[in-house]
């Protein structure tokens, strides 16, 4: 059985390329820089899990010699403006240690970079690109536009606005061009051109057959949703307007705003010999737009969004890994502990495993000033909900929560604040001994943590105690 090394296994593209992969017949080494954020739903054989920091060329080393080909899915668009660097060192290890193994061909997803002023952003994949094309294994680019699927970033951007806003008010960059793609499609050539001879060494742009512009995609989405909307464009917005402006209408964090607002005035327009080319090698026709509005629609709609741009780190102000903060500290902190005797076990864990998103936390009017406010500081506010409205699992984002711990069995759940904060804080619930257990631990930076923790105490006996009666209460 051939060996596939999926670097990037738990971001957006990675986790829906499992099992793409597997269905192949490969087994999937899937590099994790944090082994505690990895789950997948298929067979264990067909799958093998690494801890790989390409930053840290020593661990390198848990990648196997024999594996056959490479998938390098990992990008970066974090709170570290150093972000070009980090990318081009990664790329550079990735290169000189996949050149010791046996490895016949790596595929590299990119993005759309003909014009020739590009964007940091874009600029750092191109510099990325080249890097992978000097290498002694063949590699193929793909390089593709605005990625439209349950959970994209581009896509939840587009959907925010259309829903929240009857009347828009927008910078000029709305009418730059861009050749959208479906993920479906996205999946398909990854994996249909993995081995094609025809594609080594070669770049190709991958899209639909629609070119609009940003304006014509808001629309459409309207027209799918029955929504009439009205756009204005303004002649001038600063680059940083426009990143505020969708930071605070849509649930993207600003950094990543900042990020996509500068590739939003570069035309992202497939070279049409080349797309036409790379449909031969694979023979993948691309769907349009408007289908995979619709598709991506049904997806969200049943609850099978596999994989968010949220449950990235760079949806947070974090750049950290799961562990660092599994061990929840007990000295040097503050505490909130309170339990409750509750009606029924089942009943009482659904209700913990459901917390957040549009089910709320209990007390919401506090939670969403506290959001508010959180939002106005920088931090991720209340906006990226959830992925699942019951379903959790480690590394998800939860509004301004990340899942450290999750097992339903166990009825235990464990979560960090990803909201701006003087110090760090957790909140865990536990089933045990025919009780709910409910602990809130702050540990405080300086001073100001201290002072912190002081004001917000007298809204804890409202919010944590009507929270905790809520859980243990039976619908």
């Amino acid at each position: 059985m051939e060996k596939i090394l999926l670097t990037g296994a738990t971001g957006y593209i990675g986790k829906r390329m499992i099992s793409v992969i597997a269905a192949q017949g490969y087994k999937v080494v899937c590099c994790c820089r944090d082994i505690n954020r990895f789950t997948a739903n298929i067979d264990d054989k067909l799958v093998e899990v690494i801890e790989v920091d390409f930053l840290q060329p020593e661990t390198l080393q848990n990648i196997p010699e024999d594996i056959d080909g490479a998938y390098y899915l990992m990008h970066s668009m974090s709170t570290n403006e150093d972000y070009e660097d980090l990318e081009k060192k990664c790329a550079r290890n990735f290169s000189e240690y996949i050149e010791k193994t046996h490895c016949r061909h790596i595929v590299y997803l990119s993005g759309l970079v003909n014009e020739k002023q590009l964007s940091k952003h874009l600029s750092s994949r191109y510099q990325v690109e080249k890097i992978l094309m000097d290498c002694r294994v063949p590699a193929t680019v793909l390089r593709a536009g605005i990625i439209i699927g349950s959970g994209s970033a581009s896509f939840e951007i587009i959907r925010d606005l259309v829903e929240k806003l009857p009347l828009m008010v927008a910078p000029k960059w709305l009418y730059t061009k861009c050749q959208p793609i479906g993920i479906a499609n996205v999946l398909d050539f990854l994996i249909f051109v993995l081995f094609k001879e025809k594609a080594y060494q070669k770049d190709f742009d991958i899209g639909c057959d629609d070119v609009l512009t940003y304006k014509d995609m808001l629309l459409k989405f309207a027209k799918v949703r029955g929504l009439k909307r009205t756009i204005f464009t303004l002649p001038v917005m600063t680059p940083k307007l426009s990143s505020y402006w969708l930071y605070f209408i849509t649930s993207t964090s600003y950094h990543l705003a900042k990020a996509l607002v500068g590739s939003m005035k570069i035309e992202v327009v497939c070279r049409p010999e080349n797309l036409a080319l790379i449909k031969s090698i694979t023979n993948v026709q691309p769907f349009s737009y408007e289908t995979a509005l619709k598709r991506t629609l049904t997806k969200i709609q049943a609850n099978e969004i596999v994989s968010s741009w949220k449950d990235s780190f760079v949806s947070s102000r974090n750049d950290s890994t799961l562990k660092e903060y599994q061990d929840v500290p007990k000295y040097g902190c503050f505490t909130d502990l309170r339990s409750e005797e509750y009606d029924n076990r089942e009943d009482c864990i659904n209700k913990i495993f459901e917390l957040g998103g549009k089910n709320g936390w209990y007390a919401q009017g506090f939670w969403k000033i506290r959001g508010f406010l959180d939002k106005l500081a920088g931090g991720p506010g209340l906006r990226r909900g959830r992925r699942h409205p019951s379903d959790l699992k480690e590394g998800d984002a939860l509004d301004f929560w990340r899942v450290l711990y999750a097992n339903r069995n166990e009825g235990k759940l464990i979560l960090l604040a990803e909201m701006k904060l003087p110090g760090e804080a957790w909140l865990m619930f536990k089933i045990y001994k025919n009780k709910i257990w409910q602990k809130a631990v702050f540990r405080p930076k300086g001073l100001w943590g201290r002072i912190y923790w002081l004001m917000v105490l007298p809204f804890h006996e409202i919010i944590f105690k009507g929270m905790i009666k809520k859980l243990s209460r039976s619908k």
